[in-house]
């Protein structure tokens, strides 16, 4: 076969199995092309030019050596081109027998059946021509919900394959091995609360809210785990041109949440009743998303990214949060956390022109970094650009975040809001959102402001999130330099 940079890894190996074995030879991150899961999903995808990316090489030098490989074991002489091919749309009639098979789900068809018509369309078909056609599909309005239970079929049609091969792999202190660790911890307690409702109703409606209490409590750090995806996984994926995992797992997320506070809800009520529906329906969902995490969504991500990405979200993951495994020790040997921008100035003091002063630009991060809020500024391309490290986050942010499309920092539900509040500032017909809203009950205040330049023209929107349930508890009065004066 011809190799150019958009022959994909799975056609390679499909023709040349050696090559397995042979291409970590030329970098050890190759070595992932052993997993049946990693083939399975983006071995499937990746061609020669990306995975001369993630093997730190240059495509031309990747096809000389794959070719050189091929003609040694086989006699052949594979031909070698550096122009990639011009890219092809989906078969129509495919794609409209995809659409076909997601509306009759939708329609309550049973997956068994169109599982079996589902593999029998992707006979011929590779991943990447599937990603490429749900793409179609979203940009022509189908909700990415149903987008979603394509995926669920995705997993249904691979799992033989993904439960032959290995998980993903990675040393202590990588990201992807802590997000396993952490599955390991959130696969215990599901299992134990499937547990407690099975036994639950085994004893005709009774369960040990008492023991419920603490399994939920303690699942309730999946929180913090699946905003360490969202904002700092999700963004370098993005990067890559893979979107799909940040806005259909990112619904995932949000329904699992939804399970928690209704299972909490109840428990907190002694209403065992309503326990013993919502506890399996969380177990159930939580061990699908550990599943999908460690079998695709992790080594996809150890195939794309490349080390210094990896470096990078290591050094953001501390803003977030890791709470049921902390990192471990030994890659790489030195991480340095994030610190403040240096002064634009070298060896002198050299200030910022402002309209109201001249302060260097140390002075402005350290005003940035003390103010009682959180503030976010996207511009006027809708790119987020910055945001405050303050003492006290109220809402998860890491430097994963900058340079992302603000629509993926929201869930798909808020997507029409967030687009509304945009839109209005682009028009000019509105200049400030506001919102408030009751969470861990605390009372917080968001304001959005549209940035305009001197000639009225839309430059941006900064976002301005404060927790002012202190504020709304004070009355009388208080003095400079009082104390213990409040009523």
């Amino acid at each position: 076969m011809d190799l150019n940079p958009d022959t994909r890894i799975h056609d390679l190996l499909k023709s040349y199995p050696f090559l397995e074995e042979f291409l970590p030879t030329l970098s050890p991150r190759f070595g992932l092309l052993k997993s049946r899961a990693a083939r399975a999903t983006m071995g499937r995808v990746a061609t020669l030019s990306m995975a001369a990316g993630i093997g730190g090489m240059d495509a031309p030098s990747l096809m000389r050596a794959v070719a050189a490989e091929i003609r040694r074991r086989t006699g052949e002489a594979p031909a070698v081109s550096d122009e990639a091919r011009k890219e092809t749309r989906p078969d129509q009639e495919r794609l409209d027998a995809l659409k076909a098979i997601i509306l009759e789900l939708h329609d309550g068809a049973e997956p068994e059946g169109l599982g079996r018509r589902f593999s029998e369309l992707i006979a011929d078909v590779d991943v990447g021509e599937i990603a490429q056609m749900e793409e179609q599909l979203i940009r022509e309005g189908l909700l990415v919900s149903e987008v979603q239970r394509l995926c669920d079929l995705h997993v249904g049609v691979f799992r033989d394959s993904l439960d032959g091969g290995g998980e993903a792999e990675a040393p202590p202190g990588h990201p992807v091995h802590t997000y396993m660790s952490e599955n390991e911890v959130i696969t215990a307690l599901a299992e134990e609360l499937a547990s407690l409702s099975a036994g639950g109703r085994s004893e005709g409606g009774g369960a040990d809210l008492d023991r419920a209490d603490v399994v939920l409590a303690r699942l309730s750090g999946i929180d913090t785990h699946y905003a360490r995806k969202e904002n700092q996984l999700f963004p370098y994926l993005e990067r890559h041109g893979i979107t799909g995992p940040s806005r259909v797992m990112w619904g995932v997320h949000g329904e699992i949440r939804g399970m928690l506070k209704a299972a909490r809800g109840a428990v907190e009520k002694g209403d065992a009743a309503a326990f013993l529906v919502e506890a399996p329906r969380l177990a159930r969902a939580v061990g699908e998303m550990v599943y999908k995490e460690n079998r695709i969504l992790l080594p996809l991500a150890l195939q794309t990214l490349s080390d210094e990405e990896w470096r990078e979200i290591r050094r953001g993951e501390g803003a977030i949060g890791h709470p049921f495994a902390a990192p471990g020790n030994g890659w790489p040997e030195a991480i340095q956390e994030q610190t403040a921008p240096e002064p634009l100035s070298v060896g002198g003091e050299e200030r910022l022109g402002l309209d109201t002063g001249h302060p260097t630009l140390e002075q402005v991060n350290l005003m940035l970094t003390h103010l009682p809020v959180d503030l976010s500024l996207v511009d006027e391309n809708d790119t987020v650009v910055y945001y405050s490290e303050g003492r006290e986050r109220i809402f998860p942010r890491s430097p994963g975040v900058i340079g992302r499309k603000v629509q993926n920092c929201h869930p798909e539900k808020s997507l029409h809001m967030v687009d509304a509040i945009l839109e209005a500032f682009r028009k000019g017909t509105e200049e400030v959102a506001e919102f408030w809203i009751t969470m861990n009950g605390r009372f917080l205040h968001i304001r959005y402001f549209a940035l305009r330049d001197a000639a009225g023209t839309y430059r941006g929107c900064l976002e301005v999130t404060q927790d002012v349930t202190n504020i709304r508890a004070l009355s009388g009065e208080r003095r400079p330099l009082q104390r213990e004066k409040r009523s």
